[in-house]
């Protein structure tokens, strides 16, 4: 049986950071990691679309669609082609990212709880709580080091969309959780290695995990 696990939480709550811990810490080629930024809509899909006006952080900017099919054929024991989404044209790269079956598909993204059909999919869902500070300076040191936004941009985008978004959104997913995790760390990098086995362990004790783990 493939296991899904679900990692959400706002922007820079240390989603990627946990989901990375996680494959790392299962048995070698056990487990895949699905991202769900990579299933942002394409641009040339969304008429009129302008990228200083969009809301990236509604549920509708999403495909749930090819993604709950992705998920639903990792499930089954078959391997998918993700989209490769850029941040810079906002389009979908040629070719896609080829994502084997696995025992384990770990899916990190902000609304993978705020969808019925997409939550119904996992085995376990985990929600990290991280202070609302943390999130946006983590967030604008991220957006300005790799993907070449000025802090003026980052700043009105959170305002506009990113703050709300979560409170409407990603905030009462948690509901959907399993159990929650916090990031009590304050640190602005989660580079403590100790901070980032604190933050997997939960996960890794629960009991589907556990016995994967014994074998």
């Amino acid at each position: 049986m493939t296991i899904l696990i679900a990692i959400t939480g706002g922007s820079g709550s240390g989603k990627s950071t946990l989901a990375e811990a996680l494959v790392s810490a299962l048995p070698e080629g056990s487990a895949v990691l699905v991202r769900e930024d990579s299933y942002y809509k394409d641009a040339a899909s969304l008429p009129g679309f302008d990228a200083a006006t969009f809301d990236f952080d509604d549920v509708s900017a999403r495909d749930h669609d090819l993604m709950i099919a992705d998920l639903k054929a990792l499930k089954a024991g078959r391997a998918v082609t993700a989209p490769v989404y850029s941040f810079i044209h906002h389009g979908r790269e040629p070719g896609g990212e080829p994502i084997p079956a696995a025992e384990v598909v770990i899916v990190e993204g902000t609304h993978v709880l705020c969808t019925p059909d997409l939550t119904a999919l996992f085995d376990i869902r985990v929600f990290v709580d991280t202070p609302a500070d943390i999130r946006f300076i983590r967030r604008l040191l991220r957006d300005q080091a790799e993907r070449g936004r000025s802090a003026d941009s980052v700043v009105a985008q959170y305002l506009a969309t990113v703050r709300p978004g979560h409170e409407r959104l990603t905030e009462p997913s948690r509901t959907h959780a399993d159990f929650i995790v916090a990031d009590a760390t304050a640190a602005v990098r989660l580079e403590d290695p100790q901070a980032v086995v604190r933050l997997a362990a939960p996960v890794l004790a629960h009991p589907l995990l556990q016995a994967l783990l014994d074998d």
